[in-house]
């Protein structure tokens, strides 16, 4: 895993060198000031680095928690997994996919084709299984449908 970002509010998120705690609510420190962002079945979203780079080349100002992601992460696919699909990361917490994300209205700021060239690629939402710290540069075993025999 590369980065955890919170905000206490909207985007973009900030990348947290130090990571964060996380409760069946999501990340603490993470804002939740829209009742959609208040479930417990979207308390946390991953997003594949792969995507940033790929907005990035495409001549997009993107970097960690511009899109609104708290998790982001290399080498997974995170976009070829299923919902119920669980991500158990190397410090403890585990983690459910249930939905596929969409990019947030407020990426309009960032450029007006930004969310165009970012649906059906914005990641997972996911809820919390097992609360834990989550920190930069854990490594991540998936479970599941998708499941790998080994950690990355």
């Amino acid at each position: 895993m590369l980065a955890v970002c919170v905000s206490p509010g909207g985007i973009p998120k900030i990348p947290s060198p130090e990571g964060a705690d996380v409760s069946e609510e999501g990340l603490r420190g993470d804002g939740h000031d829209h009742e959609k962002h208040r479930r417990f079945d979207r308390a946390i979203s991953v997003q594949d680095e792969e995507l940033l780079d790929e907005l990035r080349a495409k001549g997009y100002n993107v970097s960690w928690g511009t899109m609104g992601e708290n998790l982001s992460v290399r080498g997974l696919h995170v976009q070829r997994l299923s919902p119920g699909t669980r991500l158990l990361f190397s410090g403890g917490l585990d983690l459910e996919l249930t939905e596929m994300r969409k990019p947030c209205f407020v990426l309009d700021a960032v450029h007006p084709r930004l969310k165009e060239d970012a649906v059906g690629r914005c990641g997972f939402l996911a809820r919390v299984v097992r609360p834990a710290p989550v920190r930069p540069g854990e490594t991540i075993r998936i479970l599941g449908p998708d499941a790998r025999p080994e950690w990355p």
